[in-house]
């Protein structure tokens, strides 16, 4: 019987997008909590203020976080006054979000901070090695999307 490979964690694609993806979140995640929000926070921002989105499950897919997650992190935002949440015009059960001048604010003030990291990111790259990667990572995207819904029909 022959010996199985070990399974070396540093030769993972997996791992090399783990670390890349944590090294960038960590300096924008320090930058954001000097105007009190946390990433989540942040991407529901904007979401809301410069995506348009205002029903909680599109910002919930937008953020790509489930909607219990986005339902606690929209009343903690409230709490906190950066956003409103109001009864649907058509339907009184459905929620709509919007901003609240705070929200605006801080998403005047977190922009510098986000556009400095995704710059120090991309200065590691050429423009065409960054397309690249982009391409590449929206193919591994599109894949786990194809996995998601055969595993929803099994």
């Amino acid at each position: 019987m022959t010996k199985a490979a070990r399974y070396r964690l540093q030769d993972s694609l997996g791992y090399h997008l783990s670390i890349a993806a944590r090294l960038q979140e960590r300096r924008l995640d320090e930058h954001l909590r000097t105007i009190g929000l946390t990433r989540t926070s942040w991407c529901i921002l904007l979401a809301v203020g410069n995506e348009g989105l205002s029903q909680p499950s599109d910002i919930a897919g937008f953020v790509g976080v489930d909607r219990t997650a986005t339902s606690r992190a929209l009343r903690q935002m409230e709490a906190q006054g950066l956003l409103a949440r109001k009864c649907g015009t058509g339907d009184r059960r459905t929620r709509r979000v919007e901003l609240t001048d705070t929200g605006r604010d801080r998403i005047a003030r977190g922009t510098p901070f986000a556009r400095d990291n995704a710059a120090r990111l991309s200065a590691a790259l050429t423009p065409a090695e960054e397309a690249e990667l982009k391409r590449l990572l929206g193919k591994l995207r599109a894949a786990e999307d194809n996995d998601s819904v055969a595993l929803k029909t099994l």
